[in-house]
């Protein structure tokens, strides 16, 4: 159950501070609060909510404020509860109506707040943030070309310029493809056999305990020893690493075979134990299989139990050249504000991705983009023959043997110029890593990770956008003190 809330706390000076309490109107978390549009994202929050009985959820603000700020400083969610009792900006920020010194939620209420506001949630909100901008920079363009007319030809010069004609190409479209690894144990084969073994021994135990059996014999001493003579070994032979595997192996089958007997005599594993067994099977499977045949890949391998929907990602780095995590591809406007094109826990090559940006990038904008600055991995045959069909140019060299004919300058330059601009994409991959958590996803199911990594991309652009909008009015305050005193009158 929902209700959409009166916004009352419309402005600063409606927000209740005690006796002895000055907050600055000017703090960066201020203005942003009353420039993002709440009421708009919380019609589209409330749809979420289908029933009228029950408990009323928390407003949006307080749910989408709360992970906005602890995607910024990536606080832990009891962290989180004890900044947001203690900094009277923030408690303006997430909607309270005046400074507390109650905790406004409770630490567990973060969970539920990640479920519901799911990534197509975010990447909606997202959407809506770069129209209204986008919106904002061309009307501010038009008001700058108002106020500063062109010197000597004054409206008759803006007549004879050419107008863009309609469907005509423009804009610039960046795509690139990057992983956010999750937070898991680096996966080796006699780690996952052996985690498994534990949490079938945990699984046998409970059963006992539940149905009054005798605890059968699993070699828990020898099974942890033979563990860990390979876990501290400083050197790991081939030779030794198959033998704990075969022997890790002998475990599992015992324990599943004592827990296939208990089930044939009608003793039903728990849901949560039904879910977690299928993973042991699945990984006993896998690993069986690469024993026996000697091989390290199989089709959907399984890098975690915990998490069984993560997949190795081959990135090629030199530091990291296999990350474990969700893979997605990334565009860039020209105003360096992103959106995730695709995502996805799978590996998948990412230049099929490039033909579906682009169609969105026109029913976005109305146009085909003039240039599209990509990887080489997006530059096939198909995307090359995509993008010459519709007069887009595709930055990078052209297929087959490099000519004879040397390059012109200008040739030279375009080409230089597209892989500088293309360092854009990069350069927002970095800040989402260094700044935002995406360097290192700490959430644990299969929905709250693909949100994390959503409100990554959208706190990224919230804090370009406030830092772009946060430029243009001191420069606009710079021309204001320098102008004639005439000119400041009429802009005013």
């Amino acid at each position: 159950m929902y209700k959409c809330t009166d916004n009352a706390q419309s402005n600063f000076l409606n927000f209740n501070q005690p006796i002895g309490l000055h907050m600055n109107p000017e703090n960066r978390w201020i203005r942003m609060a009353d420039a993002i549009p709440w009421e708009i994202f919380e019609k589209k929050y409330s749809r979420l909510f289908k029933g009228k009985n029950g408990r009323v959820a928390k407003p949006l603000r307080l749910a989408l404020g709360s992970l906005i700020i602890q995607t910024k400083y990536q606080y832990s969610d009891r962290e989180l509860v004890d900044q947001l009792t203690e900094n009277p900006y923030y408690q303006y920020f997430i909607g309270l109506p005046g400074y507390q010194e109650e905790p406004p939620i409770d630490a567990s209420t973060l969970v539920l707040f990640r479920k519901r506001l799911k990534m197509d949630v975010i990447m909606e909100a997202n959407e809506y943030m770069l129209e209204a901008f986008k919106e904002k920079d061309a009307s501010d363009k038009k008001d700058d070309d108002h106020t500063n007319p062109p010197s000597g030809g004054g409206c008759e010069e803006q007549k004879a310029k050419p107008e863009q004609q309609e469907g005509e190409n423009k804009g610039t479209l960046m795509l690139d493809a990057t992983c956010a690894p999750s937070n898991i144990r680096y996966p080796q084969d006699f780690s996952l056999l052996n985690e498994a073994r534990e949490k079938l021994e945990i699984i046998i135990i409970r059963f006992c305990k539940t149905y009054g059996f005798s605890r059968p014999r699993m070699y828990r001493k020898q099974a942890r020893k033979n563990y860990l003579a390979l876990a501290k070994a400083k050197k790991r032979s081939t030779k030794k690493i198959r033998a704990t595997i075969r022997k890790q192996l002998a475990y599992i089958t015992r324990d599943i075979k004592y827990l296939e007997n208990y089930m044939e005599c009608g003793y039903a594993p728990t849901s949560k134990e039904i879910s977690l067994l299928m993973t042991i099977y699945k990984l006993y499977e896998q690993q069986q299989y690469m024993y026996q045949n000697k091989v390290h890949s199989v089709e959907n391998r399984i890098v975690s139990i915990t998490q069984p929907w993560i997949r190795p990602i081959v990135r090629g780095k030199t530091k990291t050249p296999v990350e474990f995590g969700a893979k997605f591809d990334l565009s860039v406007d020209d105003n360096g504000l992103g959106r995730i094109e695709k995502i996805s826990y799978d590996a998948y090559n990412e230049s099929t991705v490039l033909i579906e940006a682009v169609e969105r990038f026109r029913e976005r904008t109305g146009h085909y983009p003039e240039r599209l600055l990509a990887d080489q991995i997006y530059r096939t045959r198909d995307n090359r023959n995509f993008c010459k069909a519709h007069g887009i140019r595709l930055s990078g060299p052209k297929l087959g043997r490099p000519s004879l004919a040397k390059q012109s300058a200008k040739e030279k330059k375009q080409e230089y110029q597209d892989n500088t601009d293309r360092i854009e994409v990069e350069r927002s991959f970095s800040l989402s890593k260094r700044c935002y958590g995406m360097d290192l996803i700490r959430t644990k199911l299969y929905d709250t990770t693909l949100t994390s990594i959503a409100l990554s991309v959208f706190v990224t652009n919230l804090f370009k956008i406030q830092s772009q909008i946060l430029f243009v009015l001191l420069w606009l305050r710079q021309l204001l003190r320098y102008q004639p005193a005439d000119f400041e009158s009429e802009t005013v």
